[in-house]
């Protein structure tokens, strides 16, 4: 068979850091199957590059071949202890920004209630990351900050999640260009991986770019209701309903939360891969 690139989020999709049981075997599984020479794994995270070292760290997860990191705005080829950031990706998304960098979009904000800006270790030359009351009604303030955008002549990405355990909104203001979707083809183009030979699994709002662009994907069974319905309602318009799978748990006795949810997906989209499962 093909090589295969496994993209993956880390905070609850492979990190079991959400309120649902994780089944006891699924990283060590996750694990064996990183270590196919037929796999490259690419880590795909709003997680900045130390944050990235500690959740592989913390959560004993198997080296990447490449990490997507500050929501799609970073990527690193890693080789051993070193990482690498593609500065090729980093001209490519400013395009889009027409100069301008975070501290020029806090200022284009400010007058918007509703936006707390996150720590300062949260944001990034082209991530402008905010909190957002939970009940928030989302639409009227994406409207209101795409106008403007559109005002100052700037291209950027609106991404909406919600930290389950906090139960606050997440707000992500990126380059058009630097969502996790455009920067897992990008990467696709750099390594040679056609869209049948790559995966990748998520589980939240800043996920769904990727979940119904069309490219395989896996959303795991530990996500909010509202993402999967928003998700499958995306495909089934666009007409690719069989590119999305949803993790139902049953596959080797596990739960298909988290890790055991990006393996049950990695089955369904290609079943020879069940022979690359020795445990630790």
């Amino acid at each position: 068979m093909n090589k295969l690139l496994l993209c993956c989020d880390l905070d609850r999709t492979l990190l079991p850091n959400g309120s649902q049981e994780e089944s006891p075997q699924a990283r060590s599984l996750f694990r064996a199957v990183a270590r196919h020479p037929q796999l490259t794994l690419a880590y795909v995270s709003g997680r900045d590059k130390p944050l990235l070292l500690e959740a592989i760290r913390d959560y004993d997860l198997p080296p990447p071949d490449y990490a997507i990191g500050d929501v799609g705005t970073s990527i690193y080829e890693i080789h051993g202890d070193q990482w690498h950031p593609l500065r090729t990706w980093e001209k490519e998304i400013a395009l889009d920004w027409s100069g301008n960098r975070h501290d020029d979009l806090v200022s284009l904000f400010k007058d918007i209630d509703g936006l707390t800006l996150q720590e300062a270790e949260k944001q990034s030359a082209f991530k402008l990351s905010y909190y957002v009351p939970e009940d928030t009604e989302r639409d009227e303030l994406l409207a209101e900050m795409r106008a403007c955008l559109r005002q100052n002549e700037l291209r950027a990405s609106l991404i909406w999640s919600i930290d389950e355990a906090r139960h606050v909104g997440l707000l992500d203001v990126l380059p058009h260009r630097a969502t996790k979707v455009h920067a897992i083809r990008f990467l696709m183009a750099r390594t040679g991986f056609k869209e049948e030979n790559m995966i990748f699994a998520g589980d939240s709002g800043n996920d769904l770019p990727v979940l119904t662009s069309g490219l395989k994907a896996v959303l795991v069974h530990n996500a909010r209701r509202e993402v999967q319905e928003e998700a499958m309602r995306s495909v089934c318009k666009q007409g690719f309903t069989e590119r999305l799978y949803l993790a139902h748990g049953d596959f080797l006795g596990m739960n298909g939360n988290y890790a055991a949810g990006v393996l049950e997906g990695l089955v369904h989209f290609h079943p020879e891969t069940l022979h690359w499962f020795k445990p630790d």
